[in-house]
């Protein structure tokens, strides 16, 4: 079996579908991988690529796209709801098949310094590449986002992995690591209050006490008219979907507040799913078909947690 990992660049750019066009067409049609989705949200004015195949097919490709960004995105002229720090904010390496996490950090690391020394860019390795204990969580990394990394990086513990210890002046900054599968997992709520979901955010978190391994945080969708409990769930052995999504439904009762659907962004394991669908079966006293095909996955997904905008497609399983 061929190796193959997943990779994930995320661009600070959701609005301008012809500058997303331009950026991404580097990653189109390439031999060895396939470019699988590009997801931009103009709320977030970030859009999220998907990669999935042979690692070495991708580095060459990979740079040329930074290069793109770096030509047609400004972080001077930026501005979301989701934190970020350059115009290729994060790029990591992700283990699906006949591959180890280690050969996923060497794969950072080439990249890295191939993106720092053709385009003068400064790079910190995070995540399982991490070189610091410090580097290892992205929102450390990031934290005072493009606009605080100038004085950021006055500080000699900050000096990045790759390239000098200035921020480029319109591109920022950028992270590339090595992780295991994280899921990009948003909860829609019946509310335009920012301070509720930032509230509903804060009990489910880790660093405020809440579930290991759950970053997040609140965000406002203008062209939605709501609020959103956006997190990264970094390990869905430990957390799940399904417990994570539950305790968000009981702290909205506080705030008389309602779960209306949720969603995924990029692709989700199998797995994730099965033990969800698992767990709402047996509160149902359905019996579990641990043999269901992806079109009942998705099904069932989309009845239990309300997924929207959800296919197929965003199974990573169906997808190899």
């Amino acid at each position: 079996m061929n190796k193959i990992v997943q990779c994930v660049p995320n661009i600070s750019e959701g609005i301008d579908l012809a500058k997303i066009e331009y950026i991404t067409e580097p990653l189109k049609n390439k031999e060895g991988f396939k470019c699988i989705s590009v997801e931009p949200d103009k709320d977030y004015n970030r859009s999220v690529i998907t990669l999935l195949g042979d690692p070495e097919k991708m580095i060459e490709p990979l740079v040329e796209f930074y290069g793109r960004a770096l030509e047609k995105i400004n972080m001077n002229e930026h501005k979301g709801e989701h934190p970020r720090m350059g115009a290729v904010d994060v790029c990591p390496f992700i283990p699906i098949a006949d591959i180890k996490v280690e050969a996923c950090i060497e794969y950072a690391k080439i990249l890295a310094e191939k993106v720092s020394s053709t385009h003068n860019i400064p790079v910190f390795l995070y995540a399982l590449a991490a070189q610091d204990e410090s580097r290892v969580q992205l929102p450390h990394i990031r934290k005072g986002e493009y606009e605080g990394m100038k004085e950021k990086l006055k500080d000699s513990l900050w000096k990045p992995d790759y390239g000098q210890a200035e921020v480029h002046p319109t591109f920022g900054v950028t992270a590339i690591g090595a992780r295991i599968p994280l899921i990009a997992y948003n909860i829609d709520l019946s509310t335009d209050n920012e301070k509720t979901a930032r509230a509903i955010a804060k009990s489910i978190r880790q660093s405020s006490g809440g579930f290991q391994y759950v970053q997040a945080g609140p965000a406002y969708l203008e062209e939605r008219k709501h609020t959103q409990v956006t997190m990264n769930i970094l390990d869905f052995k430990k957390n799940p979907i399904y417990r994570v999504f539950e305790t968000v439904k009981m702290e909205c009762r506080r705030y008389h507040v309602e779960v209306t659907g949720s969603e995924v962004v990029g692709l989700i394991p199998m797995e994730t799913l099965m033990d969800t669908i698992k767990y709402y079966q047996a509160v149902n006293q359905i019996d579990f078909d641990k043999d269901m095909s992806f079109n009942d996955v998705v099904k069932y997904a989309q009845e239990y947690i309300g997924l929207r905008d959800f296919d197929v497609l965003k199974i990573i399983e169906a997808n190899l």
